[in-house]
């Protein structure tokens, strides 16, 4: 359910797909940090939440919501072809992750990302889980407390994490977030919205079109 095969293969071709499109915005700008702002929803409620994390300015005009799961190979693999498109379309595109745990172990790495967030440390986090994913996400026999030291290795308190991991605030999110997987109909991860559109093309090559599409709606006409 992770479309592994497809994404896994053509993962360097699309870093050279974005990279070559890099003109078509401008300069190459610094990659986005998560900000606090709550976000509003590009088309409905179920898309994206007041608590929905955020990476960007939340004033762009295009919205990325992506419906993700940390233990999901694919989501890893698009996870730098996004963050450098981002970084090349400067204050245009902003996005927003959904948790979709679809894989066994994957509502622990949630927990630990929302006690991240918690700590102000959800990007080093959620890298240092991507980058870690091959040690400890291994399908059906996943081992969480190796994706806890990775979490630790970013800087994270472990003490108050674990903590944090168990409160009602998370319990909330993560019940909230698997009824909106349904409510979209998501069965598999990654799985894109551009301004509330669908990603029907699924390719970097897609994803960057739509973005794209996007972005030139939102120009001023000539």
């Amino acid at each position: 359910m992770n479309r592994r095969a497809l994404v896994l293969g053509t993962a360097s071709v699309a870093i050279a797909v974005f990279a070559g499109g890099a003109a078509l915005y401008g300069s190459k700008s610094p990659a986005p940090a998560p900000v606090t702002t709550p976000a509003s929803s590009p088309s409905n409620d179920t898309l994206v939440r007041m608590y929905s994390p955020v990476m960007g300015p939340v004033s762009a005009p295009v919205t990325i919501v992506e419906f993700f799961d940390p233990s999901c190979e694919a989501c890893r693999a698009f996870y730098p072809i996004v963050k450098q498109m981002m970084g090349q379309t400067g204050t245009s595109v902003r996005l927003v992750l959904r948790y979709t745990p679809l894989h066994k172990g994957s509502d622990e790495a949630v927990r630990i990302l929302e006690a991240a967030r918690k700590q102000n440390r959800f990007q080093p986090v959620l890298e240092a889980l991507l980058a870690q994913q091959p040690v400890w996400a291994a399908h059906g026999a996943p081992d969480l407390e190796k994706a806890w030291q990775a979490a630790a290795s970013a800087g994270l308190n472990l003490d108050q994490a674990r903590k944090d991991a168990v409160s009602p605030s998370v319990d909330a999110v993560l019940a909230q977030d698997i009824a909106d997987v349904r409510a979209n109909k998501v069965e598999q991860t990654p799985t894109f919205f551009v301004n509330g559109k669908p990603l029907t093309e699924f390719s970097p090559q897609g994803l960057y079109n739509l973005v794209k599409d996007e972005i030139d709606a939102t120009k001023p006409s000539s």
